[in-house]
């Protein structure tokens, strides 16, 4: 059985999608943070579990090759 190529390169994916999302909602902090405290609480809560919207389907390219 010969390793997948598929795992390093999801991985690297991953931390790449997580580097790309923190940097948008970072770029975003100037405005958000005008916002009333409840509403950044908001966002700030959607923000962290939006990026995850991805990762199911990549993890699954990346343990089988399904999309």
């Amino acid at each position: 059985m010969t390793p997948s190529w598929r795992k390093p390169a999801g991985m690297l994916l991953i931390v790449a999608i997580i580097i790309a999302w923190a940097a948008l909602v970072a770029s975003l902090s100037g405005v958000v943070g005008q916002w009333h405290w409840v509403l950044q609480l908001v966002f700030y809560v959607v923000a962290g579990i939006v990026w995850i919207t991805p990762m199911k389907p990549l993890l699954r390219w990346m343990e089988g090759g399904r999309s």
